[in-house]
């Protein structure tokens, strides 16, 4: 890489002075803020004082790394994945702007996934250590601590209920629902999204093979539930969907 090249990557990559506090962050109500007045909120603006960018397909954190702050993705899309016995990557969730990365490694002081970002993404730096000090002292920010852990736990419960019982075209349906409901919290379109992940991340997070997933998307577009192009996808018919899914846990 000539050096201009990789004194780019190295500035992308590099950690800068955080510009938009957490009062004035339009994801305030779907991060840590939630409910926190506004003293409370410049306690909290105080502690986040870096961001930093990670280009597409670089590495945030990598499996084994030593764990000293959370990430709060601020625009951008992330995968977390781990490498199976077999030495392939198993994709354990997808992350984006608003949720917090980091929480794997809060137990053991070292990270056990990778988080790989999907698009050119920014994240704020949350010190772990100073944030533990401050949730002692804000009950409110320790209230909401507690629930982002909580909502990390139900995900994974979901994940593992959508690997054990669900067929292919449940469990393409449950992820597609998932992720137009978050999306739609973040003010984007309910019905209309790009995928930012590849079908392969996708089968390889829903436990299920390419060609399934190629399948099942084609399907879909045969009964008229989605529209497809690539990664464009316009939901047409959200109520087969959801008929799949409320099937499948009936």
């Amino acid at each position: 890489m000539p050096p201009a090249a990789q004194a780019a990557a190295l500035a992308a990559v590099r950690p800068e002075p955080f510009k938009v506090a957490c009062s004035s962050c339009n994801l305030r109500e779907l991060c840590l803020p939630v409910g926190m007045s506004s003293e409370q909120l410049e306690r909290l603006d105080e502690l986040v004082e870096q961001r930093r960018a990670v280009p597409r397909g670089e590495a945030l954190f990598r499996a084994g790394d030593g764990f000293q702050s959370l990430y709060a993705v601020r625009t951008g899309f992330f995968k977390t994945c781990v490498a199976s016995e077999d030495g392939r990557e198993q994709v354990t969730g997808f992350q984006m702007a608003g949720e917090v990365l980091g929480l794997d490694g809060i137990s053991s002081d070292r990270h056990t996934c990778d988080a790989v970002a999907l698009e050119d993404s920014q994240v704020c730096i949350i010190p772990y250590g100073q944030l533990e000090h401050l949730t002692r002292e804000l009950s409110d920010l320790q209230h909401q601590f507690h629930k982002i852990m909580s909502r990390e736990i139900v995900r994974d419960h979901g994940v593992m209920l959508l690997l054990g019982n669900m067929r292919a075209e449940e469990r393409l349906a449950a992820f597609l629902l998932n992720l137009t409901q978050r999306l739609q919290a973040r003010g984007f379109s309910s019905s209309s999204l790009v995928l930012r992940m590849t079908r392969e991340e996708i089968g390889s997070y829903l436990g299920l093979k390419l060609e399934t997933v190629s399948r099942t998307f084609s399907k879909f577009q045969e009964d008229g539930v989605l529209d497809v192009k690539q990664r464009q996808i316009t939901v047409l018919d959200p109520q087969a969907l959801q008929r799949l899914v409320s099937n499948a846990a009936g």
